[in-house]
C-alpha cells in the first residue's frame, strides 16, 4: 500500500507545484520585464558609449573612472545636494512620520481619519498641481505669496526671486520633499501603532511605566518594526529617487546646479545629453547606494536571534 501512495503524493505536489507557479508567474513577469531586465540593462550599458542611435561600443570602466575623477558637477553640486536632501527627506521625513502617525493614533477613529488624509494626500498630488501651487507661493514677484507676506510683515524690502537663488533653491526643494513624504510609509506605521497589543500596556503600566513616551520607547517601537523597516526602505527609495521637483520648478538642470541631484543628473545626461552610456553608470551608482543604504535600515530594525 506505501508503494501505490508515493506515486500518488507526488503526482499531487507536482499539481500543487503548478498551480504555485501560475499564482506567481504574472509577478515573476513583471518584476522581470520592468525591474530585472532593466537594472541588467543598465550594469550592461555602463560599460558602453551609446548615443541611443548607434549601436553601443564597448567602454570599460571609462564612465565610472570619468564619474568619479572627471565629473565636477556631480562632486561638487550633485552628490553633496543628494546627500542633503536624502538626509533632510529621507531621515528627517521618517522621523516626522512616525511623530505624527504616533500622534494621530492618541486621537479618535473620525478625526484620526480626516487628518491622515490631509497628511497623505500631498503624497499623491500629481507633479502639474504641485508646480502650479508651489510656483504660486514662491513666485519671485510681489504677487508671490511668500514675497507678498514678507513684505506686509516688514521683513524684506522687495521681492526676492527664489526659485533662481541658488542660496535658497535647495531649502525649498527641501520643504516641498518634506511636504509630500506622508506617503505609504507614513499609512504602515499607523497601522503598526494602531495594532499593538493592548495588554502590554497594561502589563507595562504595572511595571513601572508611567508616561506615553516611555509606552512609546518600550512598547510602541518594538512591536512596529516590520512596519518602520518598511517606512524606512521606501523613505530612502523615495528621498533618492526624486528629481521632479527641482525639474519642474527650474528645470534640468537647475540655476548653478544648486537643486541637482543624482536623479536630475542621470535625467540630464540620459534624455538630453543622450549619453546613455554615462547615464547608466551614474544609475548603477546611485542603485548601489539606495541598497547600501537599505541594507543599513534592514540591519537596525531587523530582529535580531
Amino acid at each position: 500500500m506505501s508503494k501505490e501512495k508515493k506515486p500518488k503524493n507526488k503526482i499531487a505536489k507536482r499539481e500543487n507545484n503548478k498551480h504555485g507557479y501560475m499564482f506567481v508567474a504574472p509577478y515573476a513577469i513583471v518584476f522581470a520585464v520592468f525591474i530585472l531586465i532593466p537594472v541588467v540593462l543598465a550594469v550592461v550599458l555602463s560599460f558602453t558609449n551609446f548615443n541611443a542611435i548607434e549601436w553601443p561600443s564597448w567602454v570599460g570602466f571609462l564612465n565610472y573612472i570619468t564619474l568619479l575623477t572627471s565629473d565636477e558637477v556631480f562632486m561638487q553640486h550633485v552628490l553633496p545636494n543628494t546627500v542633503v536632501y536624502a538626509v533632510a527627506v529621507g531621515v528627517g521625513g521618517y522621523v516626522l512620520s512616525f511623530i505624527l502617525a504616533w500622534a494621530l493614533c492618541n486621537l479618535t477613529r473620525i478625526p484620526r481619519t480626516i487628518f491622515a488624509l490631509i497628511l497623505y494626500s500631498p503624497s499623491m498630488t500629481t507633479g502639474v498641481a504641485m508646480t502650479v501651487l508651489w510656483k504660486v507661493i514662491f513666485s519671485g514677484d510681489q504677487t508671490g505669496l511668500l514675497n507678498s507676506w514678507l513684505m506686509n510683515l516688514g521683513i524684506i524690502n522687495e521681492p526676492i526671486i527664489w526659485l533662481v537663488s541658488e542660496k535658497y533653491l535647495l531649502p525649498i526643494v527641501i520643504v516641498i520633499g518634506l511636504w509630500s513624504s506622508m506617503g505609504i510609509g507614513f499609512l504602515s506605521m499607523i497601522a503598526g501603532i494602531l495594532n499593538s497589543d493592548e495588554s502590554l500596556y497594561e502589563a507595562a503600566a504595572i511595571d513601572g511605566v508611567k508616561n506615553r513616551f516611555q509606552e512609546m520607547i518600550y512598547i510602541t517601537i518594538p512591536q512596529m518594526k516590520p512596519q518602520m523597516l518598511f517606512a524606512a526602505v521606501m523613505a530612502i527609495v523615495g528621498a533618492f529617487q526624486n528629481g521632479l521637483i527641482s525639474t519642474l520648478l527650474t528645470g534640468n538642470p537647475s540655476p548653478g546646479y544648486a537643486a541637482q541631484l543624482i536623479v536630475n543628473h542621470i535625467e540630464d545626461y540620459g534624455f538630453i545629453r543622450y549619453e546613455m552610456g554615462y547615464a547608466a553608470a551614474v544609475s548603477v551608482v546611485l542603485l548601489l547606494i539606495v541598497q547600501i543604504f537599505s541594507k543599513a535600515a534592514n540591519s537596525l530594525l531587523t530582529e535580531k536571534e
